[in-house]
């Protein structure tokens, strides 16, 4: 089933929450909604859920405009970051509660909720109370509640944020094919890229209430559409250089002149920024071609890369990850760093828009 969203926006105290957001899901696809804390990813889903009502814009499920409808008429599932459970009720009740409008027998309840707590591996704590449970074992009930209704949209509200790092790991293994097997359109928040990158077929990428940027996974951090989008993407963060393109297709870092490779014409003379992911330069301890000068301060192993802290003589930082078989290979004091063209990302410095080679 599809959902559509048309100029969405929602306000507080004058304050825009959710700003003219359009978006449009096919049905069966899982669409990862990331952004920063605070950026309208609750509300807009609380917007399409029906628990909130837009200022303007309007919400369209499978061709029907649901806008003004109840949220028992949307035919909605919805997980909260925060669980939501009946404290006073099993899991099990917890879960079957989600069926209760539909009046189904009671045999085909427990056969729905034996099938989801099976799939989520919780079948042996259904009769244990949110009290008795681990977190994640909580966030899976929330998960199971949502899904026991075979919705076809599905809203999950950083579902996998309060449980632990071996589940969180396991669970983006699991949840893209779990959320398939129900078919159902997935708008699945998250403020961990990595999480996004793994859940969704593609990510809306939402800064200040706007989605600014709405790509497959790979896309959005290949070519983040903005400088915003290229700092959230990344571990390392992004580096990022004020630089004026020449003529001839090179900029100035730190005294030396760089060359961007070709396709940046357009660029020239023209006030950029110019973006290296830290994975894309290379360190060397003697000068090499097309090079600039910089001191290391510090290094970070994390197992399978290790950071550089450097800092060039104008003191801009600038943050290298080598791979962990390089570990100390460099050692402190003076280096240099060089990048291949194709690790090149150049933006607008007014605008802050990506310029695409020509």
């Amino acid at each position: 089933m599809a959902l559509t969203l048309k100029g969405l926006t929602k306000s507080y105290n004058g304050k825009s929450v959710v700003d003219g957001v359009s978006l449009d899901a096919p049905g069966g696809e899982i669409v990862a909604v990331f952004g920063p804390s605070g950026s309208g990813k609750t509300v807009l889903l609380r917007l399409i859920a029906g628990i909130e009502e837009p200022e303007a814009g309007s919400v369209i499920i499978d061709g029907a405009d649901m806008t003004e409808s109840t949220p028992d008429a949307r035919g909605i599932g919805m997980a909260f970051q925060n669980y939501a459970l009946f404290p006073h009720m099993t899991a099990y009740d917890n879960i079957a509660s989600a069926l209760l409008p539909l009046r189904l027998p009671a045999g085909e309840v427990a056969s729905r909720v034996a099938q989801v707590g099976a799939m989520l591996k919780i079948s042996h704590v259904l009769q244990q109370r949110p009290r008795e449970l681990s977190n994640g074992q909580k966030q899976r009930t929330a998960l199971a509640r949502a899904l026991v209704g075979a919705p076809k949209i599905l809203l999950l509200d950083d579902p996998l944020r309060n449980v632990d790092a071996k589940l969180r790991y396991e669970m983006r293994l699991e949840l893209p094919s779990l959320l398939r097997k129900f078919g159902s359109t997935v708008l699945y928040v998250t403020q961990d890229y990595k999480e996004a990158m793994a859940i969704g077929n593609r990510i809306a990428v939402l800064i200040d209430g706007k989605i600014v940027q709405m790509a497959g996974s790979g896309a959005v951090y290949d070519e983040p559409g903005t400088i915003g989008v290229a700092r959230l993407f990344g571990d390392p963060t992004i580096n990022l250089f004020d630089v004026t393109p020449t003529g001839d297709g090179r900029v100035a870092i730190a005294n030396a002149l760089l060359p961007l490779g070709p396709g940046f014409a357009a660029a020239s003379g023209r006030p950029c920024v110019l973006g290296l992911r830290p994975e894309a330069l290379k360190v060397a301890a003697k000068p090499e071609p097309a090079s600039f000068p910089v001191e290391i301060l510090a290094e970070t192993p994390l197992n399978e890369k290790s950071v550089l802290l450097m800092r060039t003589d104008e003191g801009k930082e600038v943050l290298a990850a080598l791979p962990g078989s390089a570990a100390g290979s460099i050692g402190h004091g003076r280096a240099y760093v060089s990048f291949a063209p194709a690790g090149v990302h150049l933006f607008d410095q007014a605008s802050s828009l990506r310029i695409a080679r020509a």
